[in-house]
């Protein structure tokens, strides 16, 4: 790239010299995304575009379990040794009503160190379920220092009063608070899914309270694998479902595959008479499977919840993947949509059995018993259709999800849906996702298309996973669980979005811009008759066309306000170009034209234009955003010249404009003064580029048929000893060279042979 003839000193020509050099070393492409599973918006911790309610009470931790009260103005949480109640019904940060303790017995603690269990990690009571009983009281268990106990809590307005016995929780909480659990209360029953043994090895789906008998799976018969691990449990009309993954034992692999189920036990089940006495006998199990066509299946599951039908929808279970296998070294995850119909369709189909002889599953092809084994018909069922049932508990069809978003790199652990309504009057699908690390994904599906992610927040400073997600639509909030404290999110932040061009590019159902008030707000039941959303397509060009900034599908080039910029001659400037969407690819311009910037004087390096100011460099530069086939401009500089400043543009006139300060580097003067840190990796990359060119020119130089005459020369004079030489000397010896061996000083250079005797 030619540089044109500026009549300047050689020192500045030695500037502009390296800073053409510094273009040849950043790449010069436009920053942005495609259109796929990335977040529109990103907020780190802290940040107070996307305030946090945040509770914390000093000397507890691990807020595990949550619980809304009838009123939804109370938010119960189970920490550790701790239940406390908030009251949430006030925006902001919950406050604490009242707390009881519950530590574990100083006997459970003792024996729990004795069992080689950490008195500072693991020996205290983890409260792992909270459930509502009653109008008047809660029922809580916990780990109670791997001896897991259960007691009921009285209710007083919403507060907790102490609490009065204490009762074994074998069954209903794990022993570890590790092992991951789940319990549902139903028509006044409890019914949980956990680990019923110290060592973690025995997998339990236990019925327990109310009038019905105690129920749980045979473990003998081995219902369930010893890895099992529970994630959720849902009621329906007849039956309760339990989510979970464990090792599939139908299937033959080189190594353990993982795979997700779908559990059914009926509400009426008594248990056997004879056979299965206090057992399940409508236990039933049958294969998850979310895939995309083509691909890996997504084989674990780690949470579903169940979305109740409306008047557009009906039941599904979302539940959200991972997989035990990483493609190109990173984790994902999916979101996968089953519908209940489905579901109960796979456990009225075929049933798999086992093969004695070849240790092989099989679709059972014998007849079937009426009524059908595993069903909630009234009444004992007859020992013929227990003994059946023994055996014939896994289900031969499997149930298929419907994948709604893929995401790599991403693990998702908690999950909480809801159904919105958009200003066009259709029913939206809206996420909040938890990860691993902990970060809060806000996702929404447009009818029949796939996810998109609004926004990403990050909730804690230092990574950790998300523990629970309870959504709250009357407090318009989604609470979290980690082990600080509570976390009070928003669903919605629609005030971040300061344009039209924002608020409708970000296709959140529950923000709409409102011309009147030129804001981007939240929707509401009244005075919607102006707002402006588009879920759809996302399109500004036409719900922005009557707004403040009149823009219509032709990008405009006529800026909103406008910064100055005043720079000495002869310096690189930094101009920032701010990123308001990862979806968004971005280019600078020059001029009120859609004219690219020069690339003489001019560079781009993570968004940013490097600009050198010359003679005529100076004028309009513009970063503009182009999203969803739309484009607008970001930022405004006008770029002038303290010696020679220019004159107004015409067409910029009565356009707001602000003085700003950005990072200069003087390329003047005789020498290079660094005003910006970040120049110098640069700097050094260049003096390094510098030295290894004229190292090469010195290995060449070196490397010429006179220095390689020279050199071997050299290599001769002090060549290897002869045989005799290299034995040792000892006292009595003296070596003697033979006289063809003695050489002269004039057949050797002495300085290049250190240690050699010359004759």
């Amino acid at each position: 790239m030619a540089l044109p003839a500026l009549g300047l000193d050689p020192w500045s020509l030695l500037g502009l010299f390296l800073f053409q050099l510094l273009q040849l070393l950043l790449p010069t492409t436009a920053e942005g995304g495609g259109q796929g599973s990335m977040p529109r918006v990103k907020y780190y911790a802290g940040d107070g575009r996307r305030a946090l309610g945040f509770f914390h009470q000093k000397g507890l931790q691990d807020f595990d379990s949550l619980l809304l009260s009838g009123d939804r103005n109370t938010l119960y949480v189970g920490a550790r040794e701790a239940i406390l109640a908030l009251n949430i019904q006030d925006p902001g940060v919950p406050r604490l009503k009242n707390m009881i303790p519950w530590p574990a017995s100083d006997k459970k603690k003792s024996e729990c160190t004795f069992k080689k269990k950490s008195n500072e990690t693991q020996c205290f009571n983890f409260i792992r379920v909270l459930v509502s009983f009653n109008a008047t009281h809660l029922y809580a268990c916990g780990t109670f220092a791997f001896s897991p106990a259960c007691t009921f809590i009285e209710l007083q307005d919403s507060s907790l009063l102490s609490i009065s016995e204490v009762m074994e929780g074998k069954g209903q909480s794990p022993f570890d608070p590790a092992h991951k659990h789940t319990a549902v209360l139903v028509d006044g029953m409890l019914y949980s899914g956990t680990m019923n043994n110290f060592l973690g090895s025995e997998p339990i789906l236990m019925r327990t309270l109310g009038s019905q008998p105690i129920l749980k799976t045979d473990t003998f018969l081995r219902w369930l694998h010893p890895d099992a691990s529970f994630v959720a449990a849902i009621p329906s009309t007849q039956v309760v479902y339990f989510f979970f993954e464990e090792t599939a034992s139908e299937l033959d692999f080189f190594e353990k595959l993982h795979t997700s189920r779908v559990a059914q036990v009926c509400k009426n089940d008594v248990g056997g008479e004879k056979l299965l006495q206090k057992k399940w006998t409508t236990f039933l199990k049958a294969q998850l499977l979310c895939t995309q066509p083509g691909q890996l299946p997504f084989n674990v599951i780690r949470h579903a919840v169940l979305l109740p039908s409306n008047s557009s929808t009906a039941p599904h279970i979302y539940a959200v993947f991972t997989s035990q296998w990483q493609v190109g070294g990173t984790k994902s995850s999916a979101v996968c949509a089953f519908s209940l119909t489905d579901i109960e369709r796979v456990f009225k189909g075929k049933y798999k059995e086992l093969n004695k002889e070849t240790s092989r599953w099989t679709t059972y092809r014998g007849p079937e018993t009426n009524p059908r084994p595993g069903s909630c018909s009234v009444g004992p069922s007859s020992d013929k259709a227990l003994t059946f049932m023994k055996d014939h508990f896994l289900m031969d069809e499997q149930v298929m999800g419907m994948p709604l978003l893929v995401k790599s790199g991403v693990e998702y652990t908690q999950l909480a849906v809801e159904i919105t309504q958009g200003l066009d009057g259709r029913s939206y699908l809206v996420m909040y996702l938890g990860t691993t690390t902990g970060s809060l994904h806000k996702a929404v599906v447009s009818g029949e298309s796939s996810a998109h992610l609004v926004e990403e927040i990050q909730l804690f400073p230092d990574p950790e996973p998300v523990r629970n997600l309870l959504l709250a639509p009357a407090q318009g909030a989604v609470f979290v669980g980690f082990s600080g404290g509570v976390l009070r999110v928003p669903r919605a932040n629609c005030s971040v979005y300061e344009s039209c061009v924002d608020c409708i590019l970000a296709r959140d159902p529950h923000c709409a811009w409102d011309p009147k008030s030129q804001i981007c707000g939240l929707l509401s039941s009244h005075n919607l008759n102006f707002w402006k959303q588009d879920m759809e397509q996302g399109n500004p060009g036409w719900a922005c066309t009557n707004g403040p900034l009149g823009r219509s599908l032709r990008p405009q080039s006529r800026p909103r306000i406008i910064k100055e910029v005043l720079a000495v001659p002869s310096s690189i400037l930094e101009l920032p170009c701010p990123h308001p969407s990862s979806l968004a690819s971005y280019h600078w311009t020059r001029g009120t034209a859609p004219a690219p910037a020069p690339e003489v004087s001019s560079t781009v390096h993570n968004g940013s234009l490097l600009l050198i100011l010359q003679d005529g460099v100076g004028g309009l530069y513009q970063c503009w955003a182009t999203e969803n086939g739309f484009s607008y401009p970001v930022v405004s500089y006008w770029v002038d010249s303290q010696d020679q400043p220019l004159a107004l543009d015409p067409e910029l006139a009565g356009i707001p404009r602000e003085h700003v300060e950005v990072p200069l580097t003087r390329v003047s003067s005789g020498a290079a003064l660094a005003a910006q840190r970040s120049y110098w990796p640069h700097f050094l990359t260049v003096t390094v580029l510098l030295v290894l060119v004229l190292s090469g020119a010195l290995i060449l130089l070196l490397a010429s048929p006179r220095g390689a005459l020279r050199a071997r020369g050299k290599v001769q004079g002090c060549g290897t000893l002869p045989p005799r030489e290299k034995s040792p000397l000892s006292q009595e010896q003296h070596l003697q060279l033979p006289k063809e061996h003695r050489i002269s000083a004039s057949d050797v250079d002495t300085d290049n042979c250190p240690g050699t005797e010359v004759a």
